[in-house]
């Protein structure tokens, strides 16, 4: 598999792959973080904080599993519609760098063989295999909702669909586009991804907020629930935040 082609789609999608990184590297297996090493994420949210000037943690913690959901979806759904297999992203064999960002956080160190290019793969890769321990690990970190972990989930994966639909026009590989979307409709048809969107015709809406708009910077994402930003003194009450 041509993981030089996987980055060309754009950084997210990009993957390291070789001899294991030292630790003076600073990466972690994701294994290590799923079973309960809290420093390396606690770093990220950190680092997320300092940079987007989050006034409260579960802000920043919403959106640093974002990225890391963006990268994992799109490394493995890129896999599967450029090459027809994914690689053997086990949470023990995926290092990941808690200072470093797209396209060099992550490094896969196994050699094992691909896996068929399948929404099942995918569902237990990923889905299974990393977001639900990464979501488990967040909430040790703090008070930050399953709803909204998933909601993030939803959005990177429509997220990904979306910028392989357009490299594959830009690219004349309709094929790409078209395997992208097929997988992606067979993950959110189970009830964890499935509550938290809507995706038709390329096009997704989700169902919860991922906080962005409550940095001193931040706005609305595209997909967002909401139409505005909530005023601060309606943001508790609105009934359509209650997965925060």
């Amino acid at each position: 598999m041509d993981l030089t082609g996987l980055a060309a789609v754009n950084g997210f999608f990009a993957l390291r792959a070789g001899e294991p990184p030292t630790p003076a590297d600073g990466q972690v297996p994701l294994s290590q973080v799923y079973a309960g090493d809290p420093a390396p994420l606690a770093f990220r949210i950190d680092k997320v904080s300092a940079r987007l000037r989050a006034p409260e943690r579960r802000v920043a913690a919403s959106i640093a599993h974002l990225g890391i959901a963006a990268r994992l979806w799109s490394v493995a759904l890129g896999s599967a519609a450029l090459y027809d297999e994914v690689p053997d992203l086990a949470a023990d064999a995926l290092h990941w760098d808690p200072d470093g960002s797209s396209p060099d956080d992550l490094w896969l160190v196994s050699e094992r063989p691909a896996l068929p290019a399948t929404a099942e793969t995918l569902r237990e890769t990923i889905q299974n295999g990393h977001l639900v321990p990464l979501a488990a690990a967040f909430r040790r970190d703090g008070n930050i909702s399953p709803q909204l972990l998933w909601g993030n989930a939803g959005s990177a994966l429509a997220a990904a669909v979306s910028q392989l639909r357009s490299w594959a026009r830009d690219a004349e590989r309709p094929e790409v586009g078209k395997r992208a979307a097929v997988i992606a409709h067979e993950l959110f048809a189970h009830p964890d991804l499935r509550s938290t969107g809507a995706l038709r015709a390329g096009a997704f809406r989700r169902h919860s907020c991922c906080l962005y708009y409550r940095c001193p910077d931040g706005g609305l994402c595209g997909d967002c629930v909401f139409d505005r930003p909530p005023k601060p003194s309606t943001t508790r009450s609105s009934p359509k935040l209650v997965s925060e």
